[in-house]
């Protein structure tokens, strides 16, 4: 039953993910967006930690993507509307699709690579995997307190900058 729920979970999350990139409507790329992390945090119940699925679903899902959605809101970003033309001409008209293919290509490969050599490993510096909440909030506050903190700061600076390119100046 595990192994099926995986299958699921990881094809909608994969599903999800490329539609991402193809929808030409940035309101629904945010939306399938919360759809992938909701089948990761999924894929996190599945691998035994509820509680990396439960921050998944709170912090990604619930605060970021509010984040983007305000700042997609706020910029009032029309959809995309494919070249047509001298415009497709000057962009060299499939030339970008297929560089991303071959990018993605070295990338799948890349990742099949790095699973072929995965081994289950306790974290470095310990003799058990932190899986336990207390386990993950001692070694977050402790050992990563000022990475923790360095990102807070940094998605800050992030959301006052979209805020200040956004606004409009008045005449």
């Amino acid at each position: 039953m595990d192994a099926i729920l995986f299958w699921i979970l990881a094809a909608g999350a994969v599903t999800a993910s490329v539609l991402v990139i193809g929808q030409r409507n940035p309101m629904y790329s945010v939306l399938l967006l919360i759809a992938s992390f909701g089948a990761l945090s999924g894929l996190y119940i599945l691998l035994g930690s509820p509680f990396v699925a439960v921050i998944q679903i709170i912090i990604y899902a619930g605060a970021i993507m509010v984040l983007f959605l305000f700042v997609v809101m706020l910029l009032n970003v029309p959809t995309e509307e494919m070249p047509t033309g001298r415009e497709a001409r000057m962009l060299g008209g499939a030339g970008p699709r297929r560089f991303g293919a071959v990018l993605s290509a070295f990338f799948a490969a890349l990742l099949f690579w790095a699973l072929r050599a995965l081994s289950a490993q306790p974290m470095p510096d310990s003799d058990t995997p932190a899986t336990t909440v207390r386990a993950i909030g001692e070694r977050l506050f402790r050992d990563y307190s000022f990475a923790f903190e360095a990102t807070s700061i940094l998605i800050l600076v992030a959301m006052v900058g979209a805020v200040i390119l956004a606004r409009k100046e008045q005449q």
